[in-house]
């Protein structure tokens, strides 16, 4: 075990090649998929928070049902449509970062929507009434709130990112695991767990923790800027 501990730290101090290759990938996927999560699901739970219309309550149920998509059911739904005989198989993306992308994006998206619907529901609670004083439509009334409630949609992007960072079922469906292609943190450390390298395993979750306490810290630190600046 003292070896272990000591070639685990030796692959962090020298930034060993196929930690930093991982890692980087990890996070170029998680960032792009989250990305696309903020991109959708903000808009879309803003909508659901202050427009009126028939079915209303049952897509809310159904966001917030979709926030515990289990992820190797996305995976395999992707695998189907991806594959070669499945009606996006023309586009090659099976195995590639880009299916990963999408698997993650499909897994943080109504998480998004779900927690910035409630964000907004709760911003729309005190200055709604004013707004529609203003005769302004709903999206319109939707973007307003998005801008007031921006700080506290930062806890959405945090729970999309640590969604994605973490995500290993769905990625290992549609990515393969292929080394130095697709080869994630989270799924390396399941192999290399299992192939008897503790050292890389350990390796990556260091760096696994450390992303994601960097940027939880990272996120604190702006609430408590705009706390300060803002009220």
């Amino acid at each position: 075990m003292t070896d272990t501990f000591h070639e685990t730290f030796a692959r962090l101090w020298t930034l060993d090649r196929d930690v930093i290759a991982i890692a980087w990938l990890s996070l170029r996927v998680s960032l792009t998929a989250v990305g696309i999560g903020l991109f959708l699901g903000i808009p879309l739970g803003a909508l659901v928070a202050v427009a009126r219309f028939p079915g209303r309550d049952a897509l809310v149920a159904l966001l917030n049902a979709f926030m515990g998509l289990p992820p190797v059911i996305v995976g395999l739904v992707l695998y189907l449509i991806l594959s070669r005989s499945g009606p996006l198989g023309g586009f090659g993306l099976l195995f590639t970062p880009g299916a990963m992308v999408a698997a993650q994006a499909v897994l943080a998206t109504p998480l998004v929507a779900a927690l910035a619907r409630q964000v907004v529901a709760d911003a729309e609670a005190h200055l709604g009434e004013q707004l529609r004083s203003l005769r302004l439509s709903a999206p319109r009334r939707a973007l307003v709130l998005i801008y007031d409630a921006r700080f506290s949609l930062v806890t959405a992007a945090l729970a999309a990112f640590g969604r994605a960072i973490s995500e290993i079922g769905a990625v290992l469906v549609v990515g393969g695991n292929i080394d130095g292609h697709t080869r994630t943190m989270t799924t390396a450390i399941s192999l290399e767990t299992q192939k008897g390298d503790l050292s890389l395993a350990l390796a990556l979750g260091v760096v696994l923790m450390g992303l994601v306490l960097t940027v939880n810290a990272a996120a604190a630190l702006l609430r408590g800027h705009a706390a300060r600046a803002y009220g």
